[in-house]
């Protein structure tokens, strides 16, 4: 019977689970590394998108500031005896000009359709993407109570109370101002909830920035 060289089967043993190790450690750091690059890209592509929505709701805060101020200069004019209606006229349909956002979301999107939100393992960057883009819901519920007096009033009062004919002639061409009244001032409350949401997403947006450009930074 042929005596079994132990010492060398057990060399060979070795040999094969250091090269298994070995690899599986490579294929360990290339897949960490890749992990690490898509990280990286996602939080660069992060970064553009909420720098290009931090940009839109601060033109967004100054247009509503400005909408608030003119309502408060229309309000008083309507409905009274004032010689200075049509001063107003121009204000009136700057005033229903609908001011829109639109979330910058396709790379949030992507991270939580294809779940590759799991490589944020920092915890304190998981945290603030998610709260960010959860308060984006929060926020658009004030822009769509906007769209929806704009939908349900503004609309059907241009249609059924404005004689365009008369605005051609230098006259008043809105009847029954007291209805456009209350409809602007409606709109005004609408402008100041749009505003304050607006302010708090242009601070969100800061929020989330500091937490991501810290993460690029290291």
């Amino acid at each position: 019977m042929k005596k079994i060289n132990w010492q060398y089967t057990f060399g060979e043993i070795l040999i094969v689970i250091i090269g298994i190790s070995i690899a599986f450690s490579l294929n360990k750091c290339a897949e960490n590394s890749k992990n690490e690059n898509e990280k990286n890209q996602y939080l660069n592509s992060l970064i553009n998108d909420v720098k290009v929505d931090k940009t839109v709701l601060e033109a967004n805060v100054a247009a509503l500031e400005k909408k608030i101020r003119t309502a408060d200069e229309v309000l008083p004019i309507l409905n009274s005896e004032s010689p200075d209606k049509m001063s107003v006229v121009g204000k009136i349909f700057q005033l229903v000009n609908l001011i829109e956002f639109t979330p910058k979301d396709n790379t949030y999107q992507t991270l939580i359709n294809s779940g590759d939100l799991k490589l944020f393992d920092d915890f304190e960057v998981k945290t603030a993407i998610e709260k960010h883009y959860s308060y984006y819901e929060i926020m658009l519920k004030s822009y769509l109570r906007l769209e929806n007096i704009q939908k349900e009033y503004v609309g059907r009062y241009f249609i059924y109370n404005t004689n365009f004919d008369d605005f051609r002639l230098g006259k008043f061409g809105f009847t029954d101002e007291a209805l456009l009244k209350n409809i602007l001032m409606s709109l005004r409350g609408s402008f100041e909830l749009k505003l304050k949401a607006s302010k708090e997403g242009v601070n969100s947006c800061e929020e989330l920035l500091t937490v991501l450009n810290k993460k690029t930074s290291q």
